[in-house]
């Protein structure tokens, strides 16, 4: 198994699966993302995502009428060190551009990168092989470096 290899400081992108391995303990991924969480704890790097990861990390619990895990999601989002960052009209027009230039990139999906790509993200840490479409994105796909 790799291991998770952080930048020493700076902002990490982080795809709404990241936050779902970590609440729901995912017996592969959770504890692989440990040192992101420690660095975020550690005050070294932090955590960004859209508002739409809120979104996604609620929906299952919801279908589940899981109230604590709709809790345990809404504390996560507001501890120090994880920041969600608001749907703008530039993430809407470069999300738009690249699903323009390649229509195998979903909705979601643009606005993700579109979002790292205008906050300038280090790191953009997914488990979704499909963002090599999207140029100029440092994402690293937690599959691929599990098995490294």
């Amino acid at each position: 198994m790799g291991s998770l290899i952080l930048p020493r400081s700076g902002t990490v992108y982080a795809g709404a699966q990241i936050f779902i391995y970590s609440i729901e303990k995912h017996p592969d991924y959770a504890p692989f993302l440990l040192p992101l969480w420690h660095a975020v704890a550690g005050e070294t790097i932090e955590v960004v995502s859209s508002e739409l990861s809120l979104m996604e990390t609620l929906v299952g619990p919801l279908e589940r009428s899981d109230a604590q895990l709709v809790a345990d999601y809404e504390k996560l989002f507001q501890q120090d060190g994880i920041r969600l960052i608001s749907i703008s009209r530039d993430m809407l027009r470069d999300a738009a551009k690249l699903r323009a230039a390649n229509s195998a990139i979903r909705t979601p999906d643009a606005l993700h990168a579109a979002t790292a790509r205008l906050i300038g993200c280090s790191m953009f840490l997914t488990n979704d092989a499909g963002f090599r479409r999207v140029p100029g994105l440092p994402f690293f796909v937690l599959s691929e470096m599990i098995s490294s």
